[in-house]
């Protein structure tokens, strides 16, 4: 006798803007394992349009968030950070599973009540950093990690979205403007950093040209890694790299893989965790962790 099949999990979608369309949106849509419930947007034309786009229900205002919630199995964030964290811990208390964007908040306090909201309802919860779930990059961090005798790390996560001829979405973003690379693409290289080196110890930080933000780190490792983070660079300057030095060489990250993609793992992995109750390890606690040393970094520089 075979096993049934899981029967599909709602998932409801928070958010109308460029990630949401390109990205959440299609990847709910087309996932064999999921009904997008609806969507749910700040600007009721937009919600509109994104849901006709994918043959679901739009909501919007306040009472709309509690009525998408009750319509769903889990939700799916693609808004600012601190527009998203009061309406996580809401989602959680509604029973709902939580599919995060990065980071998680852009406050401590903010990260945190996410976090305890999600253990008290003991629903199951992934943060989306995109290099964690796309194929190649997702598979080079479990065989570093495996690997282990690192000595040192460098990483650079260089943006160009407010260049002259840069053509970005984001570049509207006003919470990117505001808080700069260090928040927008500084949880990307230290998700990638600390399943390699582990936790942080210590952390140093310094303003560069910009945007730009300096990091460096020691890990429980013993390994220590040097980032920068920028947003606001040329042109010619953007750009991603990440390179490990140890005992067996030299590793450098991969390119490959797309967002989409990367999103429908994301999805997986959180049915994943809904079904079996096992935490992943980008879950929101991760994102809490990200958070404070993006708090602390933040605080280092002002000072």
């Amino acid at each position: 006798m075979t096993t049934p099949p899981a029967a599909p999990l709602r998932i409801g979608l928070l958010g109308t803007g460029p990630w949401a369309r390109i990205t959440q949106a299609p990847a709910l849509a087309a996932h064999p394992g999921v009904v997008l419930s609806g969507v749910w947007g700040r600007r009721p034309e937009a919600a509109n349009a994104l849901a006709a786009a994918h043959g679901t229900k739009a909501y919007t205002g306040d009472a709309g968030v509690d009525e998408l919630f009750a319509a769903s199995d889990a939700v799916a964030f693609a808004l600012p950070p601190d527009v998203q964290a009061p309406l996580a811990a809401r989602a959680a208390a509604a029973g709902c599973h939580l599919l995060m964007d990065k980071p998680v908040a852009t406050t401590v306090a903010g990260a945190r009540e996410v976090a305890e909201a999600a253990d008290r309802a003991q629903v199951a919860s992934v943060v989306f950093c995109t290099m964690r779930f796309a194929g190649p990059t997702a598979a080079w961090v479990a065989e570093q990690a495996a690997r282990g005798g690192w000595f040192t790390a460098r990483a650079q996560w260089i943006g160009a979205l407010y260049a002259p001829g840069a053509e970005s979405e984001f570049a509207a973003s006003p919470w990117r403007r505001d808080k700069g690379g260090l928040w927008d693409v500084g949880p990307h290289a230290l998700s990638i950093l600390l399943p390699v080196l582990g936790d942080v110890t210590e952390l140093t930080a310094a303003r560069g040209p910009a945007d730009a933000t300096h990091l460096i780190l020691r890990h429980t490792s013993g390994a220590s890694s040097t980032v920068t983070l920028a947003l606001d660079a040329p042109l010619g300057a953007a750009g991603t790299e990440v390179e490990l030095r140890g005992e067996a060489g030299v590793a450098t990250l991969p390119g490959g893989g797309d967002a989409v993609g990367a999103f429908h793992v994301a999805v997986d992995a959180l049915l994943d965790a809904a079904r079996t109750g096992v935490p992943h390890p980008c879950d929101v606690r991760f994102g809490l962790r990200l958070t404070e040393l993006l708090a602390e970094a933040e605080a280092a520089v002002r000072s």
